[in-house]
């Protein structure tokens, strides 16, 4: 048997390589397809891999089951929805604006427009239709963002910061629930505006120095 080495050996293992990328993109786009239609509980497998084309065992081989692949869905959303906002705030900085507080709303409301678009899936993330286990894996996520949103904000590490932070990061959260829940995009928008109004009456409390270093 011959061994490929060199630039034949890199050449196919990057063929390998984006084809296993690009199943896994087509399954995911599948199931969020799915997964909006009728949910986590009546979906099936054979739904999804009818949907992307492709084969019960791919699924498998790439993701295990249906609840492997929801949890897979939930977390490339989770990432994408992250890499919007960073982009948003690194824009902001790049432009001259340093104010923590100013960083944040423009990272909340870039977190808004997302979950506007993107209001089918995110739908199905809250409305409880989840598989068992969901619930951890949420609170997990949601104590990453307020670890990430104490940095962004600069706070500090005492009992009124520590709050401080989880307060603002509920507001955005409830806030996204209802935006993804809004029948319009007037609507939607007053639930953005009003997020930014509640953060901005936070302002005094974060500026102190026993929030924000």
């Amino acid at each position: 048997m011959v061994r490929k080495t060199g630039d034949a050996a890199r050449s196919e293992s990057s063929w390998h390589w984006n084809r296993t990328a690009e199943t896994q993109r087509n399954l995911l786009e599948a199931a969020t397809a799915v997964f909006c239609e009728r949910g986590f509980t009546d979906a099936s497998i054979a739904d999804v891999v009818a949907r992307a084309g492709s084969s019960v065992g791919s699924l498998y081989h790439h993701f295990g089951g249906k609840t492997e692949l929801f949890l897979a869905l939930w977390d490339d959303y989770q990432n994408e929805h992250e890499r919007v906002v960073a982009a948003a705030v690194a824009k902001a900085r790049k432009s001259g604006e340093h104010d923590p507080l100013a960083l944040f709303t423009i990272g909340s409301q870039s977190y808004f427009d997302y979950t506007w678009k993107h209001r089918k899936l995110e739908r199905v993330f809250i409305e409880g239709d989840t598989p068992p286990g969901f619930e951890v894996v949420r609170r997990e996520r949601g104590r990453e963002w307020v670890r990430q949103n104490s940095v962004l904000l600069r706070a500090s590490g005492d009992t009124l910061g520590r709050l401080t932070v989880a307060v603002v990061t509920d507001i955005i959260t409830v806030a996204g629930h209802e935006v993804a829940m809004s029948s319009n995009k007037r609507q939607a928008t007053e639930v953005m505006e009003a997020a930014v109004i509640l953060l901005g009456r936070l302002t005094p409390h974060a500026k102190g120095e026993a929030t924000v270093g």
